[in-house]
């Protein structure tokens, strides 16, 4: 979009425009066919004459091109994950390589998301981010400080750090894992107010990132591990590089060096082979660890990936009754470990306001996917979408809290 403004081009993030360009994801079954549905909707859109030119391009089309070209022809054309310059040749736009990390926001302003790096050399059996996204490739860390601060100059307070492996950072490019470096680099950047972590891989993890977490104000104690399982039959066959006692032991010591830390993490079940046993095994073992956040997908069946060489042998309607069991389950440890912040003073950073209650979110919790804070200000008291506040927690629900202003 940075680059299509650059070039004179009227660019929106909504479903209107002459042009239409969609881009896509082709990692799990939900997420290939909300891109499906969304290319077969402008197909239609473009039948109608209500837009031009329909163009898609992403992990799906560099997953599948072929099959989608034969499939839908009313697309003018598709492009992979690394036709960038391509595609805006197309568009009638030259691509300029000094705009490289210069963007525009479709995120409210005072937050972002900045990816590290792309790719993966990670042998995950479950897994098709390499096929579609290629090795690892780390930005290197002086391009990322200057990202930072070009973001913080338009107004960003948070960053969200991601990449499809986060902890594997700096390998490629100076030979051992620099993550730590580069968070305390980044704090350095006036402006920018707090870092969150996402996607750590828990085999290899640099910890001296802990002792970063710890003492830099600016990181957030948050951290979001996709753990995936814990049963060790379930993990060798994941080709996930570690055991249930090293997984435990990482989580101990995140928690031990980094008090308060709160944990995100995603578990997948029904994958092949997994048994009754091996699910108890994993439900006792989120019960026993008190996750502050935690989400489950059910098993994706992907071709061309280690996993598909197995029997997809999990039924259905067993993979979907194993999901509701472990979310039932983190339901009420998220209420508990919420009724614990009753009474607490918070820093808040608001995010919208919805019919006189401003929303927002503590250090604890990420956009989209985790817990809000509710606060209804006095009468002619006015919050601003991302200011930060001070908010006495009232009253706890299983996700959300309601908090009270602190002057």
């Amino acid at each position: 979009m940075g680059q299509l403004k650059a070039s004179g081009k009227d660019v929106v993030h909504e479903e209107e425009g002459e042009v239409v360009v969609i881009n896509t994801c082709g990692f799990i079954d939900n997420a290939k066919q909300e891109s499906i549905d969304t290319i077969l909707h402008f197909a239609e859109l473009k039948k109608a004459g209500k837009v031009e030119k329909v163009y898609v391009t992403g992990c799906l089309s560099e997953r599948y091109k072929p099959e989608l070209e034969a499939e839908i022809p009313e697309i003018d054309s598709w492009f992979g994950t690394r036709d960038l310059p391509r595609l805006l040749k197309t568009l009638g736009a030259d691509y300029k390589q000094e705009l490289v990390g210069q963007r525009l926001l479709t995120t409210p302003s005072h937050y972002a998301y900045l990816k590290i790096s792309e790719g993966c050399d990670r042998p995950c059996s479950f897994c098709a981010i390499p096929l579609m996204r290629g090795s690892h490739r780390s930005t290197p860390l002086e391009d990322l400080v200057e990202q930072t601060r070009a973001l913080a100059s338009k107004g960003v307070k948070e960053l969200m750090l991601i990449a499809q492996d986060l902890t594997y950072y700096g390998l490629d490019l100076y030979g051992k894992r620099e993550l730590a470096r580069l968070l305390r680099a980044m704090a350095e950047v006036d402006g920018i107010d707090w870092i969150r972590l996402h996607y750590l891989f828990p085999t290899g993890f640099p910890e001296d990132i802990l002792e970063v977490v710890r003492e830099e104000p600016k990181l957030c104690r948050y951290a979001d591990i996709p753990l995936q399982h814990i049963s060790d039959a379930v993990l060798k066959s994941m080709r996930r590089g570690t055991t249930q006692a090293k997984t435990e032991a990482l989580i101990e010591k995140m928690r031990n060096q980094v008090p308060g830390i709160a944990l995100r993490t995603t578990l997948i079940v029904g994958y092949p082979g997994e048994t009754d046993r091996d699910f108890q095994t994993l439900y006792d073992w989120v019960e026993r660890s008190r996750f502050d956040r935690l989400g489950v997908f059910t098993y994706s069946h992907e071709e061309n990936t280690h996993a598909y060489t197995l029997t997809d042998d999990v039924p259905e309607e067993v993979k979907r009754e194993r999901l509701e069991a472990i979310m039932d389950l983190q339901r009420g440890i998220s209420w508990e470990l919420n009724q614990v912040r009753v009474g607490q003073e918070l820093k808040v950073l608001i995010d919208r306001a919805e019919t006189g209650v401003f929303i927002g979110r503590t250090e604890f919790d990420s956009p989209d996917v985790d817990n809000e804070v509710h606060i209804a200000p006095p009468a002619n008291t006015h919050l601003r979408i991302g200011d930060f506040v001070r908010a006495r927690i009232v009253e706890a629900e299983e996700y959300d809290l309601k908090g009270e202003l602190v002057d």
